[in-house]
């Protein structure tokens, strides 16, 4: 069903301003298209929290981990061109990593957070790349892979960009750049260039409160030796969210959590999954790599989460399970949000993408309210 960009407006100006007035939104912005068209582009609030420099139409802010839907593209796309298919072992294109008992990982185990992989033994530096390879090379599984999934905080950047380098023959901040940021004119980066840090939104740090549920997952978050804190602690380093805002580090490629761009080009990217993988009459994907992204390789408790969560290759889903959807109320639709509040989708049953960015962080780790009060209006007018 065609939506009304007018009556969409309608519908969600009142609900975004609310983000300000009543929910301590600083900064933000949120885009909606549908088949292939922006329909709703709106952005308010301030870049610091001095509240002296306003968001405007061209303010970039940090994704987080709404990056690895961007990473996760480009792995697919390289074994799409390639003719590869994710029923294939890894060990094939990256031989060193069959070590420890992982020569049968597949592809899809390994894109759907399968693996075992989430955290590592050994202390490494989330910027020494080839530090943190070795270390995964050398890792052992935390579980009998495929036997369940667990999310793969940091590590799954690393994981996606090595595989990219073996197949590709380059990094995958450089493969993002080349095959999709330049054609579709992204203003989403892999690798911020120094030329456009004046226009970032600096990032705060979400404001001490009642954690959100569940409360096993965020009492874990904070406990030495649990899964999850050393999931979200490995490789080690950037753990103060104010060490984003140095442009060194925006710099640099951290395909799991350092993507910085607009929300209408996280829903331009989005749109073009949305519409079968193609935009503007230039096609990225086939009908066959698009079903890698719409179908649920598996959906259960998370062993990270310790709620239903569930991934189709490389992307988020919604659980059968879950209490709460995410991505509004197609069964085939995947994103993949940011930690803070960050949130981005494709809907390929109705054609729709939807962004939301901010810089004043939540304690939450998934999408808040802030967000999917507006995918929910967006659903109401289907």
């Amino acid at each position: 069903m065609q939506l009304n960009a007018s009556e969409l407006r309608e519908r969600i100006a009142p609900l975004f301003e609310e983000n300000f007035q009543k929910f301590g939104e600083l900064g933000a912005a949120v885009s909606v298209w549908q088949h292939g068209k922006s329909m709703v582009d709106l952005c308010g609030g301030f870049r610091d929290a001095g509240r002296v420099v306003p968001w405007s139409d061209d303010t970039l802010v940090l994704i987080w981990s709404a990056t690895k839907g961007l990473g996760s593209a480009c792995v697919l796309h390289v074994l799409q061109e390639r003719k590869i298919d994710i029923e294939q072992r890894v060990a094939e294109f990256w031989p060193e990593f069959a070590q420890a008992g992982k020569e049968k990982i597949t592809l899809a185990q390994l894109l759907s957070h399968q693996a075992g992989l989430c955290a590592l033994d050994r202390q490494v530096d989330v910027l020494d790349h080839a530090a943190v390879i070795a270390a995964l090379e050398k890792q052992a599984p935390l579980w009998p892979p495929g036997t369940g999934h667990g999310y793969h905080a940091r590590t799954f950047g690393f994981l996606i960009d090595e595989l990219v380098r073996r197949v590709a023959r380059q990094s995958l901040g450089e493969y993002w750049r080349t095959t999709f940021a330049e054609p579709l004119h992204l203003d989403l980066w892999v690798g911020l260039p120094e030329r456009e840090n004046h226009r970032v939104a600096t990032i705060y740090a979400a404001k001490a409160g009642k954690p959100p549920e569940p409360a096993s997952f965020y009492r874990d978050l904070t406990k030495p030796g649990t899964l999850v804190r050393k999931t979200f602690t490995s490789p080690r380093g950037l753990h103060a969210v104010s060490a984003m805002n140095n442009p060194q580090i925006r710099a640099q490629p951290i395909v799991s959590f350092g993507g910085i761009g607009s929300a209408s080009s996280l829903a331009r990217f989005y749109s073009m999954l949305a519409n079968g993988g193609a935009l503007d009459g230039r096609e990225f994907f086939s009908a066959k790599t698009m079903s890698w992204m719409t179908t649920t390789l598996t959906d259960g408790t998370d062993r990270v989460f310790q709620i239903p969560t569930a991934f189709s290759a490389g992307f988020m889903k919604d659980s059968k399970r879950s209490k709460r959807r995410i991505f509004g109320r197609s069964t085939i639709a995947f994103g993949h949000p940011g930690a803070g509040g960050s949130h981005a989708f494709g809907d390929p049953g109705n054609k729709i993408a939807f962004a939301y960015v901010m810089n004043q962080m939540e304690q939450s780790v998934l999408p808040n309210e802030k967000s999917l009060r507006l995918v929910d209006a967006i659903y109401d007018l289907l």
